[in-house]
């Protein structure tokens, strides 16, 4: 492995910064982007591992979401709560992981995409939380921000409900169980755009 393909594979990661996503940093104009997303979620998972529905190792799953999104950078950002579409979005996703991972050296980049077809599978339990987190933090934001994306883009509650329930439950049902109650007070509030 040479420090030469490292580097191109790392350039080619900042790339993530310049995809956009829905959602506004607490206290920002502006939305964040996908690489912002990846962080916070890997310390999300991290500071909520003994909360996972079963053990988990925590150093995999913060790999795991590190690696979630990368192909976004050739498909860019769909919203958790858009319906529909997801098959071809994920062979798209899948196109462009392997073109990414392809930069490393064979075993590296191996490793990094067996990472992220775990994630997308969702059969262990390391893949199962990590999926509940990422579907928590955009909800996490928009009951910060009194439902800033759900709003501006027309999403119901029952739509986000629809769309994040079964994963976190799965994943950690203590985090549906804190989300629950916060989403029907948000409701109350209205928050949600339809």
């Amino acid at each position: 492995m040479t420090v030469d393909q490292i580097v191109g594979f790392i350039l080619e990661l900042d790339k993530l910064k310049g995809v956009t996503r829905k959602v506004r940093p607490l206290g920002l104009e502006r939305y964040e982007n996908s690489a912002e997303h990846s962080w916070q979620i890997a310390l999300l998972a991290a500071s909520l591992a003994h909360h996972a529905a079963a053990p988990v190792e925590a150093d995999r799953v913060v790999r795991m979401l590190l690696v979630h999104d990368i192909g976004e950078i050739d498909t860019g950002d769909t919203m958790v709560f858009v319906e529909g579409g997801w098959e071809e979005r994920k062979a798209a996703e899948l196109a462009a992981v392997k073109r990414i991972f392809g930069l490393l050296p064979e075993p590296q980049g191996a490793a990094f995409l067996e990472l992220w077809q775990e994630f997308e599978r969702g059969e262990t339990p390391e893949a199962r939380f990590a999926q509940a987190v990422d579907r928590a933090m955009p909800v996490l934001l928009n009951l910060a921000n009194q439902g800033q994306s759900w709003r501006e883009n027309g999403i119901s509650h029952e739509r986000v409900v629809r769309r994040i329930e079964a994963p976190i439950k799965q994943g950690c049902p203590s985090l549906w169980s804190y989300l629950e109650g916060r989403l029907e007070e948000a409701r109350r509030q209205g928050w949600f755009g339809a």
